[in-house]
């Protein structure tokens, strides 16, 4: 059987673009700020369908609205709608989002390719940086040691709410060409490509599906229901996050491993204060390291809702969350071994010292005694 294809009567394309911009915000600082300067509410984010008990934020994140945008797409101009989730641990989420309706699938899936084309990683868009310029001239008071900003992922977002017919999701692909919309590709993918980029899907009712991919997702959601879309950026903001502090980490090793020389070749008599020194700011950084990432592992506790748990899940699995953040590990590991190498040596070169002391001392008195007889 020949079936039409479906119109998109009314959907959103949701790009994200997600910036470390300091150690740690201050959310209740930012709250106040905002409220203040902006004379508009902040909001702390929660999931808007899922019981606080089966999945719950963290530290529940600002989320701040911002002005209104106008998008030129494919001829046309699109009224968008900006907002930013700030998270305790330093990241900044943009998203902009493009509503949609009454058009034809190959259109919107153009669309979305288009919204890549302004908006991606390979965009290098201006619009980012405003956005990011206007909430930190805003908001620096509440950032602590604030950062330059140079890391940062994007992802974008195909989200249809409504086609002109009801379509049960296990035929959506039979209706629609996925493809070019998941892949961003014009030319025809092999059956393998098409089979890999559909592998990450998931359906709870049978109206709705979410398709995974490294860089996009396509989401069918009748309930106008954002879950799944938060549990996507809060998986890239670890992501960030640990990328981050991978690269602190990659930074810090061969200074260290040069001041551990330094140290070593040092003809000071009073080393041991050297070494002490240096494993007290080894101590400092394996100390501040382990507290964020551990605050940035626990920013989204899943527990009872099985469902947003697998998508969860894979999204970490997709992004590689998990193997930076191992990473990361095995370098705190190495600072770790090394503070406690130089705390051992320092504790033997005072031990030394004080050796030396004590034969000096007995010399010392020796010689007084030789003198006064």
């Amino acid at each position: 059987m020949t079936y039409t294809k479906p119109i998109v009567k009314s959907a959103v394309i949701i790009a994200m673009h997600l910036i470390d911009i300091a150690d740690a915000i201050d959310l209740s600082n930012v709250e106040v700020l905002w409220e203040r300067q902006r004379r508009t509410a902040s909001m702390r984010s929660k999931l808007s369908s899922t019981p606080p008990k089966a999945v719950a934020f963290g530290v529940p994140p600002v989320v701040l609205k911002l002005d209104a945008l106008e998008l030129s797409l494919l001829g046309q101009t699109y009224q968008a709608h900006a907002t930013v989730r700030l998270y305790d641990f330093g990241a900044a989420a943009f998203s902009i989002h493009i509503p949609v309706t009454s058009c034809d699938w190959d259109a919107f899936s153009q669309l979305v390719n288009a919204v890549d084309a302004l908006l991606g990683p390979s965009a290098d868009s201006p619009l980012w940086a405003q956005l990011l310029e206007h909430v930190r001239a805003a908001l620096l008071p509440a950032l602590t040691r604030p950062s330059p900003a140079s890391l940062h992922e994007d992802y974008l977002l195909g989200m249809v709410h409504a086609f002109d017919e009801m379509l049960p999701a296990n035929t959506l692909h039979e209706r629609v060409d996925l493809i070019p919309l998941l892949s961003g590709e014009q030319r025809p993918l092999s059956d393998q490509a098409r089979r890999d980029l559909l592998q990450q899907r998931f359906s709870y009712y049978v109206d709705d599906l979410v398709i995974l991919t490294w860089d996009r997702a396509f989401i069918y959601e009748p309930r106008d229901d954002s879950d799944v879309v938060d549990i996507l950026e809060v998986a890239n903001a670890q992501l960030l996050e640990m990328r981050f502090y991978d690269e602190l980490l990659d930074a810090e090793l061969p200074r260290m491993y040069d001041m551990v020389e330094a140290a070593h070749h040092t003809g000071n008599p009073l080393a041991s204060r050297n070494f002490a020194d240096l494993a007290r700011k080894l101590y400092m950084l394996v100390a501040e390291v382990t507290e964020i990432t551990e605050r940035v592992d626990n920013a989204l506790q899943v527990t009872e809702d099985v469902y947003l748990a697998r998508v969860y899940a894979s999204a970490l699995d997709m992004f590689r969350v998990r193997h930076v953040s191992d990473a990361v590990d095995r370098k705190l590991s190495i600072i770790r071994d090394t503070y406690a190498a130089l705390y051992e040596e320092a504790s033997g070169k005072r031990a030394e010292l004080l050796e030396v002391a004590i034969i000096v001392l007995i010399v010392v008195e020796i010689a007084i005694a030789i003198l006064r007889h």
